[in-house]
């Protein structure tokens, strides 16, 4: 098989994993609730990794404008999934975080997430495992 035949099927199973991870994205934001949108969930999941953040800031990193973001932030407040706060170092300015509900509960869903993967890769070698990050890894390098 040529380069650009390996490259087309590199295509390929990218393309069949961003499917994938996209179903995932939306069977794990409802088991955290059933209401939460799959795109607050990844605000979320950032929040909960990161810490408290202002609203300016998730609009940058997520590269999303900050009037969705701001719709995001209001429908994770609905949900009791976010909190909002002042900002001690500029009470002009609201931190957004999540909630400790959300933590609990997101924790819980990588919990069962991590058990359903181990099942699923059972029978790989801990030397495959880590060719597999490691050689997804080295392609998001390239692509930045």
């Amino acid at each position: 098989m040529s380069r650009a035949d390996e490259l087309g099927r590199l295509e390929q199973e990218i393309g069949v994993l961003i499917r994938r991870v996209k179903r995932v994205i939306g069977e794990r934001a409802r088991a955290v609730h059933p209401d939460l949108h799959p795109a607050s969930y990844l605000m979320l999941t950032y929040l909960a990794a990161e810490g408290h953040q202002r609203s300016s800031v998730m609009s940058e990193r997520m590269n999303v404008d900050k009037g969705a973001i701001s719709r995001q932030v209001q429908h994770l407040c609905d949900l009791g999934l976010l909190e909002r706060e002042r900002d001690p170092d500029d009470g002009r300015a609201i931190l957004i975080s999540a909630s400790e509900d959300a933590v609990r509960r997101m924790q819980a869903v990588d919990r069962d997430r991590r058990r359903w993967l181990e099942g699923q890769l059972a029978e790989w070698s801990e030397s495959d495992l880590s060719s597999l990050v490691s050689s997804l890894a080295r392609y998001n390098q390239a692509l930045d």
